[in-house]
């Protein structure tokens, strides 16, 4: 929302610290003040915040003190909606004052950019995880009517609307400033790895600790870690992901990605829908392990389950796509409030928030224990999506971007740094692909891409070993699976299942 400061005033005096000639309600005293000193070395940060602002800082020594006085500053910042936001700035340049003005300055930033935006947390919350809730019980009874595949892959683009939206702003931006392209790298590997070394290990551990709460009590013991096991149809989502991840590698080879590249990744998905679309649906004896909203839906008579069903991921879409942007701009706010870097905050945290959603259904079917698999899924699927459609966007919008700004259609091109985030995330999401070769997800998996991730999140300057470490974890794996000599069960179901829609549709 665009901000206009109306006035900046200087110091008059102890008793004010508004000059008269500001047209305020009322005047603050210094030291009654609502935020206290303005440390050297912030104006930047403020600038960043307030772009259309004169800042000054004006120091004065005071009469029988010897120590410098910061110069006071009066911000009244007018949002569009016409709220005001007023403080004056005041104290002696010392130790712990410094540090809490710091804080303090940043708050009216983030308020006066924001108009508050923090505050719609307290309803933006609610209304995703009510969104998630609603999308999730649609797919569980769409899964009846549809492919459970392609049920989950609607899920998915519903999902994943605010991870659009933010790429999208990014590349255009790109366009416009090539300085910035690196973000949308950022944003898109960040994404990604986030999914994969995070939301995939947090699947199951949600799974194992419910798994284990559930066998209190019970007469046979369970595993103490026990393995997710996949049904022969999530074949289709696992070998799914090979495709856009060898294209990708050869993108990633010639250092540049254009309208082309776009065309085959969109093209790739199509023929992944086309697969789902092909499957059949699940049988109604399964309906009674689905929740009441998801039951209720499905046994709806004639045209009205079918508008039960859509009904259900059309409110909870339309809440999705309604909630997003406030819920996302309120947080990234907050977690610039703290601190966090510009590329940080592109790479992990606005991922980690657009993702938000995907996470609340993932983590609810893993508390279930039997819907592990369709909570995996839910996050392969995500992936998918991801290195097809997401990444397809950024060449396009980049380059129609450019033209719009500099009147030339530019490829997007690789730097270093954004080769190196690349080629990472390919490694990663290539061992993520072998690790569920044989149609399990167990305690070791989940705990290597678990820990893999977060030392390069915890030490980003190990990109290359971590890199690495994930290159020879897929050697270990594919010597081992040569060794053992056993067919691979995910392309051995995949081509059973191809086979199947042929026969069927033969018969039809």
């Amino acid at each position: 929302m665009p901000l206009v400061v109306q006035g900046v005033a200087d110091d008059v005096g102890d008793g004010h610290v508004v000059a008269p000639r500001e047209p305020l309600e009322r005047r603050l005293h210094a030291r009654g003040r609502l935020a206290q000193a303005l440390p050297s070395g912030i104006f930047a940060e403020l600038r960043e915040h307030v772009a259309h602002q004169r800042l000054e800082r004006r120091p004065r020594v005071r009469a029988g003190h010897g120590r410098q006085w910061l110069g006071v500053l009066l911000v009244e910042a007018v949002q569009a909606g016409g709220l005001h936001f007023i403080a004056s700035h005041a104290c002696w340049a010392s130790g712990a004052g410094l540090s809490s003005a710091h804080v303090k300055l940043k708050l009216l930033a983030f308020l006066s950019t924001a108009g508050g935006s923090a505050l719609s947390a307290l309803w933006t919350f609610p209304s995703i995880l009510a969104a998630a809730f609603l999308v999730a019980w649609g797919a569980e009874a769409a899964q009846f009517l549809i492919s459970q595949g392609l049920a989950l892959a609607i899920l998915a683009w519903l999902q994943t609307l605010p991870e659009f939206a933010v790429e999208a702003v990014i590349a255009w931006d790109a366009g416009r400033d090539p300085e910035r392209a690196h973000l949308a790298i950022a944003n898109l590997t960040g994404a990604i790895r986030l999914l994969l070394g995070l939301g995939w290990p947090m699947i199951y551990f949600v799974f194992a600790a419910a798994g284990r709460k559930k066998a209190v009590g019970a007469q046979h013991a369970a595993p103490l870690l026990p393995a997710i096991r996949l049904e022969p149809e999530h074949a289709v989502e696992v070998v799914g992901l090979v495709p856009p991840l060898l294209y990708f590698a050869v993108i990633l080879l010639r250092e540049s990605f254009g309208w082309i590249d776009a065309v085959v990744l969109l093209a790739l998905y199509a023929g992944y829908l086309w697969a789902l679309f092909r499957a059949p649906p699940h049988n109604a004896d399964k309906l009674s392990e689905a929740p009441a909203v998801s039951r209720w839906a499905y046994r709806q008579r004639g045209w009205r389950r079918q508008a039960a069903v859509g009904g259900l991921f059309a409110a909870g879409g339309g809440l999705l796509y309604a909630t997003a942007h406030p819920f996302l701009e309120s947080m990234l706010a907050l977690a610039g409030l703290v601190g966090v870097s510009q590329f940080v905050l592109v790479q992990w945290v606005a991922p980690f928030l657009s993702e938000f959603p995907e996470k609340v259904s993932a983590f609810y079917w893993a508390r279930r224990v039997t819907h592990a698999p369709m909570a995996l899924m839910n996050l392969v699927s995500s992936n998918i999506n991801q290195w097809t459609v997401l990444a397809a966007m950024i060449p396009l919008v980049y380059g129609y971007s450019s033209l719009q700004h500099h009147g030339v259609w530019r490829d997007f091109r690789f730097d270093d740094a954004q080769r190196l985030e690349l080629l990472l995330t390919l490694l990663q999401s290539g061992l993520a692909v072998l690790l569920l070769a044989n149609m399990e997800f167990d305690w070791l998996d989940a705990t290597i891409l678990f820990v893999l991730w977060l030392v390069q999140f915890l030490r980003p300057t190990l990109r290359e070993e971590i890199a690495v470490a994930y290159g020879i974890w897929m050697a270990i794996l594919l010597i081992g699976f040569v060794v053992r000599g056993h067919a691979l069960l995910a392309p051995k179901y995949f081509w059973e299942t191809v086979r199947k829609q042929k026969r069927s549709a033969g018969i039809a």
